[in-house]
């Protein structure tokens, strides 16, 4: 074994390895069903499998242009426009990325300075904060409301200083469930206005969104397109979490200082993966009838344990549910897990794991983007609790 004598100051010293590498590391050791890491088990579409192929056959398969290939961005910018009826320039106000969570470091890379500030809604996303302190920004907390996981706009405007530079936001929610409303928008656009304050809005759940509501991104609010980043996953939206391709919007002079750290971070993204996409994003149906795909998943899950211990917590969005479990046992959510896991075969994610200071409010999460049988054999498991 080989280990440096030097001295190693850390930047990021109270990080270890992610709860989601710990809880799919023990779900394989213990042959354990796995709705604890959010990725599908089943299968893309064979079309966009087989326009990957074709791509590679016909020999795009060497580097893209740094922004992503001038086809996948003039194709996303007609989504966007079909979709939230807004237009942003493919050459200038688009980047394709190496997945969500690149551009999310990337955004906040570009934009966050020493001292900076920056707002995040917990439980939250593991891969804010750190990006912020690897930049020499300062967290500032906001606690969602219970229940239905809402934020407390009175609390973020006492929170804005002279320093605030930017404010996340993510909508439909990782890990909760929860949607952002139209009042919520409107909130964040009154709150930022005649400001200098930036807002990063990861929607990479855009399109898996239920119960008749619509996603409320940034896009369809004016006032905040011009100072927001919006960030998109294709790996989400065509279940290929592995391809690790994603983008970006933003204003002309954001997308500019954007670009000038994407360029140093990935510089292009995979050629063939984005060809293919640029040519199954111009079938609308290949994303709108998400939302009816992945609720039918939802509710097969909540009926399958409809005889659990388990307390539900409605989830309006995303393929994970929340379920409370105090009615079955006092342990820390990190230690019942991984009980979870060891003693009865299904890994989940405790959601202490998403507060800073790991509040423990005995709930876990529970990934539903997986096969009827898998969903069968888990919610059995989940009832003999």
């Amino acid at each position: 074994m080989h280990s440096f004598s030097g001295n190693i100051k850390s930047k990021l010293p109270n990080t270890g390895t992610s709860i989601f590498a710990i809880m799919s590391g023990l779900a394989v050791q213990h042959q354990a069903i796995n709705l604890s890491q959010g990725f599908p088990d089943f299968n893309i579409a064979a079309e966009l499998i087989d326009l990957v192929h074709q791509k590679m056959k016909e020999g795009h398969n060497q580097y893209a242009p740094m922004p992503g290939i001038p086809a996948l961005r003039e194709a996303i910018s007609e989504k966007i426009s079909k979709t939230y009826g807004v237009y942003y320039h493919p050459d200038t106000e688009i980047t394709v990325t190496a997945g969500a969570t690149q551009a999310l470091f990337t955004a906040i890379s570009a934009f966050i300075h020493d001292g900076d500030e920056a707002i995040v809604f917990e439980p939250a996303y593991d891969s804010y904060a750190p990006a912020i302190r690897l930049n020499g920004g300062i967290i500032r907390y906001s606690r969602l409301r219970t229940p239905g996981f809402r934020i407390d706009w009175e609390e973020v405007a006492k929170l804005i200083n002279n320093n605030t530079r930017m404010i996340i936001i993510n909508t439909p929610h990782n890990p909760t469930g929860s949607v952002l409303s139209e009042n919520d928008l409107q909130q964040l656009s009154k709150i930022t206005r005649n400001t200098d304050i930036l807002v990063l809005s990861d929607e990479v759940y855009e399109h898996l969104i239920f119960d008749q509501l619509s996603h409320q991104s940034i896009c369809r609010y004016p006032d905040l397109i011009s100072r927001s980043l919006a960030v998109y996953s294709f790996g989400k939206t065509f279940h290929a979490t592995g391809w690790k391709c994603g983008y970006v919007l933003a204003p002309e002079n954001l997308t500019s200082e954007f670009r000038k750290v994407h360029q140093f971070n990935v510089f292009a993204v995979n050629t063939p993966v984005q060809h293919a996409i640029a040519q199954y994003l111009t079938e609308p149906l290949n994303y709108n009838q998400l939302p009816d795909f992945y609720q039918e998943k939802r509710d097969k899950f909540l009926e399958l344990i409809k005889g659990s211990r388990f307390t539900v917590i409605p989830c309006h969005g995303t393929y994970f549910q929340l379920l409370g479990y105090e009615r079955i046992s006092d342990e820390p959510e990190a230690d019942f897990a991984i009980r979870l896991t060891k003693d009865f075969k299904i890994a989940s994610i405790p959601v202490s794991a998403f507060y800073y200071d790991h509040y423990n409010n005995h709930t876990l999460r529970f990934c539903f983007a997986k096969q009827d049988q898998t969903l069968e054999k888990a919610a059995e498991i989940l009832c003999r609790i």
